[in-house]
């Protein structure tokens, strides 16, 4: 028989994980408990993402992913044991209470104290990522289940002080906390430092009213979760898709609406003929490089920073006077109704004239004054959504029975992604999108080269990993991809789900096969690195530069000055 590598390993895992859940979705319902429930569980412990740590050691209670997974799931999922996925439902004048998650723009509804209902819009990637998270903090209730008591069948002296913080109305103070987190610590197979660390962590999303101590309320919330689930199938875990949901998978419904607005808004301008430049990125950094310089010239101390990027940091609590700024001069905001949560920004280039660039902006007035280009910014899409958005956005302008193609010169994707080969706040170069497990491959005519960069920030060029989930990075199926002759340089979750829309465009004759394309992303982690994970934490201040680096560069290539290109030191892949 032969013997499987651990990337081999993985690589089944993943399909099986993805097929697992396609099937649930389709079928309507499934208990983690169960069949379907465990195989799926099976399938995240074989693959043993790094995201969720010391997830497989039934000893240990994973404290960094429970962190990661808390701030993209509502508030009080502890206690639920029933979960239900639907399409946009009409809940707004209802008396149920809205949940967004801090770190994951997903609405959901609390129903009553044990039931939790999730509104996706965002397509599979949205299912994939939820179920992933849930079935990890199933994995994790079961290991404080089985802490709950000792030997003899009782309770832990752990449990019963556990116990008594959550059902106590006493806030916790100095000897007092320092001894309940010992005893926390005891129960998690922590080292009391770890334990202080994620409690200070969750500790500010404490917002008063028996919300004080969190971790305490999570790790108890799980545990007694678990407890009540052995005790009474009535109250084991349910995941439940409503058929408004399977009926909408694939459908795009909400992109169609979503590009439909963005759409309207151009014909209402009467910008529809005019040539266009996509770009998927933050609904910050192009704004404040256009704007920001002219919109606070008033404000001397900053005004006279002449590095760009300290500049840039400089003037980011400045954002709503170089909103208002950027209003009168071009920038035409469409916040998001459809439901894809993609807000998008329209900027007229021509309504620029007036507006004083940065020194270190080398952009040609004379292009924008010619050719009156128009940008189109989005945000972020999510995994599969990307393909959604991209493919509905490309489609023609419909009016009446008559299509009329946009006339689209650029579609540039600013992205942070995992980087395998270097560290956080490095910047990469597609060449190539590679589906993770699959054999959809992507290549990539990217228009942004090496030397296009400072040689102030590390640049690497090579394939991308389109990933499957963010929370389903495996170190050994990464390394495959970096160390083998496919040299991936980074993973991310859009990037070949865009090229598949470029690409189809391109195929229906909706854009030219003329259209350029720049791919440049900046690495928020490093997977291979312990402490460089994404749950880590975030960039911050370090995260800046590549931003507007990459930014930058793309806003000159848009606004193609003709300029002789420096020669810069390049850096190695080191494969």
């Amino acid at each position: 028989m032969q013997t499987l590598t651990k990337a081999q390993k993985a690589r089944i895992a993943i399909r099986t994980i993805k097929t697992i859940s396609d099937a649930l979705a389709l079928r309507g319902s499934y208990k983690p408990s169960g069949k379907s429930g465990q195989t799926l569980a099976d399938g995240l412990k074989m693959l043993s993402p790094e995201i969720y740590g010391s997830m497989n050691d039934p000893r240990i209670i994973e404290l960094k992913g429970l962190e990661y997974v808390y701030e993209r799931l509502p508030k009080g999922i502890e206690q639920c044991n029933r979960i239900i996925l639907t399409a946009q439902e009409e809940f707004e004048d209802t008396s149920f209470e809205v949940i967004i998650p801090p770190k994951r723009r997903r609405i959901s509804y609390r129903v009553s104290e044990k039931e939790i209902c999730f509104v996706i819009t965002r397509g599979l990637s949205e299912i994939y990522d939820l179920l992933t998270h849930i079935t990890f903090l199933n994995i994790e209730a079961e290991k404080i289940y089985n802490q709950m008591k000792g030997g003899d069948g009782n309770y832990t002296r752990e449990w019963l002080e556990l116990e008594k913080i959550v059902n106590g109305t006493k806030k916790l103070k100095g000897d007092t906390l320092d001894k309940a987190i010992w005893n926390l610590s005891i129960l998690l197979g922590r080292k009391f430092h770890d334990t202080r660390e994620t409690y200070d962590y969750l500790e500010k999303y404490a917002t008063g009213n028996k919300d004080d101590h969190l971790l305490f309320r999570v790790i108890y919330g799980l545990g007694k979760r678990f407890e009540d689930e052995n005790k009474s199938r009535d109250d084991e875990l349910l995941i439940s898709f409503t058929p408004s949901l399977r009926d909408i998978i694939g459908n795009q419904s909400y992109s169609k609406k979503w590009a439909h607005d963005i759409k309207r808004k151009l014909c209402e301008l009467k910008l529809e003929n005019r040539p266009m430049h996509i770009i998927s990125a933050n609904m910050h950094s192009v704004v404040n490089l256009l704007y920001g310089y002219a919109a606070t010239q008033k404000s001397c101390d900053k005004n006279t920073e002449e590095d760009i990027y300290r500049f840039i940091n400089k003037i980011r609590e400045e954002s709503k006077m170089i909103k208002e700024f950027a209003v009168k001069h071009g920038l035409y905001e469409i916040p998001d109704t459809s439901g894809t949560q993609i807000d998008c920004q329209i900027i007229d280039a021509s309504l620029m004239g007036p507006v004083t660039f940065h020194p270190k902006l080398n952009f040609s007035f004379k292009e924008i004054e010619e050719k009156k280009p128009v940008l189109i910014v989005m945000d972020y899409a999510f995994g599969t959504q990307a393909f959604e958005a991209m493919d509905e956005l490309l489609g023609p302008f419909e009016k009446g029975d008559v299509a009329k193609k946009m006339n689209v010169k650029s579609i540039s994707v600013m992205g942070k992604a995992g980087i395998l080969p270097g560290k956080k706040g490095d910047i990469m170069l597609a060449t190539a999108h590679v589906f993770e497990g699959t054999s959809d491959n992507y290549m990539v005519d990217n228009h942004l080269k090496k030397e296009d960069f400072e040689d102030s920030v590390n640049v690497y060029e090579g394939p991308i990993v389109t990933v499957f989930g963010t929370s389903l990075q495996n170190r050994d199926l990464l390394e495959r991809f970096q160390t083998t002759s496919w040299r991936a340089v980074g993973l991310e979750m859009e990037g070949g789900h865009y090229q598949r829309a470029i690409s189809s465009a391109i195929i229906r004759g909706h854009i030219s096969n003329q259209v350029k394309t720049h791919y440049a992303y900046y690495a928020s982690d490093n997977p291979l690195e312990s402490g460089q994970t994404l749950a880590s934490g975030g960039m911050g201040e370090e995260g800046i530069k590549p931003t507007y680096m990459i930014t930058k560069i793309i806003l000159t290539k848009i606004f193609a000055l003709p300029r002789a290109r420096k020669t810069v030191k390049k850096h190695e892949n080191h494969i």
